[in-house]
């Protein structure tokens, strides 16, 4: 699998001979369609979620390629990474939806028709933990947004705005400049501010998350 990653590099400094060791190995212990890049030394070792196995060749040399010079702080950009970012922004449209949950899917409910006119299919939805910095998120290769548990006694507008930037994020997902991700652009702003109260609801939101975690500290005797 060393030369699929040798084909990365050589397709991005067809000048240079490589001076790294190569090697890349699937994990079942990623999350779908997650990978990451470690340097140590002279060693470039990636790491692919078992998913990758499925995709075509092209598509995973420009997932090395976004790893690679996302570490080697570049700013290269090739087809093979258009075509994995395009991957990666339609993938969700083939994810089975297995998960659901009826007070997560209300909340959906209620944000689509709002502010997106019933428009956004549904993705996996999902309670995490009871998170007080992680209030959400949405993860595109497994399209699942999953809320933090501390929402789930909470009034529903709290809730409601969360899921509302987790949707935010499925709509948009990202756009790449000069070699980064940006996942919070001009547009998702816009639209994030458009959420009725949204001062009021981010100042009950964070007293909701002190609350949490001094709650948390009193239990555990710190």
């Amino acid at each position: 699998m060393s030369e699929l990653i040798k084909e990365a590099f050589q397709q991005l400094y067809p000048e240079k001979e490589p001076k790294y060791n190569f090697s890349l190995k699937y994990s079942r212990k990623f999350k779908p369609y997650n990978a990451n890049v470690k340097l140590y030394g002279n060693s470039l070792m990636f790491h692919l979620s078992k998913d990758w196995r499925k995709i075509s060749r092209e598509i995973q040399i420009g997932l090395v390629q976004e790893l690679m010079v996302k570490i080697l702080k570049d700013k290269k950009k090739t087809m093979n990474m258009e075509l994995y970012n395009l991957f990666m922004k339609n993938v969700h449209l083939a994810v089975p939806k297995t998960k659901t949950d009826e007070i997560l899917e209300a909340s959906f409910g209620r944000i689509n028709d709002a502010y997106f006119n019933g428009m956004l299919d549904k993705p996996n939805l999902q309670w995490g933990n009871a998170s007080t910095s992680k209030l959400g998120s949405y993860e595109y290769g497994s399209d699942t947004i999953t809320i933090s548990t501390i929402f789930r006694n909470e009034r529903t507008e709290l809730l409601d705005y969360v899921m509302h930037h987790e949707m935010l994020h499925k709509k948009f997902k990202f756009r790449n400049k000069n070699g980064r991700n940006l996942h919070h652009s001009s547009e998702f702003r816009k639209m994030e501010a458009m959420f009725e109260n949204r001062d009021m609801m981010e100042k009950e939101i964070s007293r909701l998350a002190r609350r949490h975690r001094f709650g948390l500290k009193a239990i555990l005797g710190f």
